[in-house]
């Protein structure tokens, strides 16, 4: 009996609901967006973006300070446009134009940003221009030449390895000048961990070139010294620290030219290397220049709708909403139609096997199409295990009916169980144990629970060992029996040596029995690219074409009789496709009328032992 669909619950409506919904949402969504989105960008326009200005003057600052001039800066301004979707102009202090990103003759912003000048700063953050004003950047002299940075780093290496000792983790940091600063952890103290031998002073003792740069600076800041009154001579053992307190060696230059401790001569002092500092690397530096950035510092528009912009919005998404309704409908009704006939065909009894027809190659065809795939495959297979089951009742009837016919004359008296009848009667039972067995090896890998030991395998070592349990049944079938291992030393598998012995026997055991004798069975192997081909040759009557597809089938044989006369039951070939398949591979076969068979096992390759490549 059809159950009837609560209204809320059928597909259509919540298909017309839920597009209704998304639509609603899309167009507020997009109203907000476009409110937002326009806010943000007049904003934008009016540089009130205050941490994109920050980035863009430290960019530019750092430039200026480490070029003597603005003459290659075009392109550094229109990266920097690109990258912020701003307007960035340079002029200089008359407003004559250096670099600009916008088209030429676009007028500039009636007022400047700000001033990019490295050695007049407060904007950089970096400790050297928060002392001095000046940005580290600019190094001018105090640049190390190579041979004073590797003695340096010599010097930063040995005073790590003694921290190191200590149990202290330093932290090497390359200043602009190229100088290596050693710290101990994050601000670890060396005292407290008995570290302080470690700070010998060599590290901090100024380079040629750095006492040169500062002796230079001293001339230049002498004149205004003598003029401040401030006395000449220093003191003893001043102390240079290049990356921490004194990163710019303003203090180390006080403490070695003058005397000027604490008060109006030490603010005088400072004052004048200030000044001399900004003249030694005036040079080095290029000049003020002014930066404007967007439209100048008008205040940003906010946006505000009108009532008739409102009403224009209201009726785009009322419009917007109807369409979508209406476009959701039409396609609803085709989908559901076929789903209909889908939940019917579905709903029919099992052994019917009902189809249902194609007839969109959209989804939902698609879905059609699986539905009879599905239907076929189960009917196909029903079909198999009716034959399975008879299958296995033929194969486990003959030797049970041989034993229990044995047993029966037995027990009446009308033979006697002498050995001969015993080892008949035992034979029969290993027959029956090795169905039992195969069976349980199809449904361990059905279930995927077969267990495999993988280890580093040879694949001449698997040949020789099959063929050596095969040599005696080979021999007494009047069959040559060889193998043909190659001489790639590359070729080896990570398998379960066991299982594969299994794999290959089977192929082994059936090309036995099909091979007249006088015949040969011939094993090799051989590297294929990133694969290991396994394959059993044999000479026998071969495969005609229309049965080669189905050599891998459980229980199926060549004898239309089922004649034991060859021995086997069907399922050693099958049992030879899975063992394959657990191990990633695949097998196949290949024969013709006459001509002989060849098994193939296609293998996954494996580096060889030990090899880390």
């Amino acid at each position: 009996m059809r159950r009837r669909i609560p209204l809320r619950k059928r597909l259509l409506v919540r298909l017309l609901f839920g597009s209704a919904l998304i639509a609603v949402c899309s167009v507020a969504a997009t109203a907000w967006l476009a409110v937002t989105t326009t806010t943000s960008a007049l904003k934008e326009e009016q540089g009130q973006d205050l941490a994109a200005d920050n980035r863009i003057l430290a960019r530019l600052s750092g430039y200026a300070a480490t070029h003597p001039d603005w003459a290659g800066v075009r392109r550094t301004v229109h990266d920097l446009a690109d990258r912020t979707g701003r307007r960035i102009a340079l002029t200089t202090a008359d407003r004559t134009l250096v670099a600009d990103s916008a088209p030429r003759g676009t007028p500039l912003p009636p007022r400047p940003a700000a001033t990019v000048d490295p050695l007049r700063t407060d904007t950089y953050t970096e400790t050297g221009a928060q002392l001095s004003g000046i940005d580290p950047r600019v190094v001018g002299p105090y640049r190390l030449p190579p041979a004073e940075r590797r003695k340096l780093d010599a010097l930063a290496a040995v005073r790590t390895r003694c921290y190191a000792r200590y149990g202290l983790r330093a932290t090497v940091v390359r200043t602009a000048s190229g100088r290596p600063v050693v710290t101990a952890g994050d601000g670890t103290d060396p005292a407290g961990y008995g570290a302080t031998g470690c700070e010998d002073g060599r590290l901090n003792t100024p380079t040629p070139t750095e006492e040169r740069a500062l002796d230079g600076l001293a001339e230049l800041a002498r004149p205004c010294l003598r003029k401040a009154g401030v006395e000449t001579g220093g003191r003893p053992f001043p102390t240079f620290d290049p990356g921490g307190k004194d990163p710019l060696g303003d203090r180390y230059l006080l403490a070695k030219y003058t005397a000027a401790g604490k008060g109006a001569d030490a603010r005088a002092a400072q004052s004048c290397v200030r000044t001399a500092r900004r003249t030694q690397l005036e040079p080095y530096a290029a000049p003020p220049a002014e930066l404007f950035l967007g439209i100048g510092d008008q205040n940003p528009a906010r946006f505000d709708m009108s009532p008739a912009n409102k009403a224009k919005v209201v009726g785009v998404a009322g419009l917007v909403l109807a369409v979508t309704v209406a476009v959701t409908a039409v396609v609803a009704v085709r989908l559901v139609r076929p789903l209909r006939a889908l939940t019917a065909a579905a709903q029919q009894p099992p052994e019917l096997h009902v189809r249902v027809p194609v007839t969109t190659r959209d989804e939902t065809g698609i879905l059609a199409e699986a539905f009879n795939g599905l239907t076929e495959r189960r009917e196909r297979l029903e079909a198999q295990r009716r034959a399975m089951v008879s299958d296995i009742a033929h194969e486990l009837r003959s030797p049970l009916t041989n034993i229990r016919g044995w047993l029966e004359v037995v027990r009446d008296g009308v033979v006697d169980p002498d050995p001969p009848l015993l080892d008949s009667l035992h034979e029969e039972a290993l027959v029956l144990q090795r169905i039992i067995d195969d069976l349980q090896d199809l449904a361990a890998a059905d279930a995927g629970t077969l267990r495999l030991h993988r280890e580093p395998l040879r694949p001449g070592d698997l040949l020789d060992q099959v063929a050596a349990a095969h040599r005696v049944a080979a021999g007494a079938a009047g069959v040559a029996l060889r193998t043909d291992a190659g001489t790639d030393a590359t070729a080896w598998l990570d398998a379960d040596p066991v299982r594969m012995r299994q794999a290959l026997g089977n192929l082994v055991s059936n090309a036995l029995r099909h091979t007249p004798a006088g015949g040969a069975v011939t094993l090799a192997a051989r590297r294929d690219g990133d694969d290991v081909v396994l394959t059993v040759t044999d000479t026998g009557h071969g495969i005609p074409p229309e049965d080669l597809p189905r050599v891998f089938d459980r229980f199926w044989r060549a004898e239309k009789s089922r004649s034991r006369r060859t021995g086997g039951s069907g399922l050693g070939l099958a049992i030879v496709r899975d063992l394959a398949a657990a191990h990633g591979g695949t097998a196949g076969a290949e024969s013709g009328p006459g001509a002989g068979s060849v098994f193939t096992l296609r293998l996954p390759g494996a580096p060889p032992p030990g090899d880390t490549a």
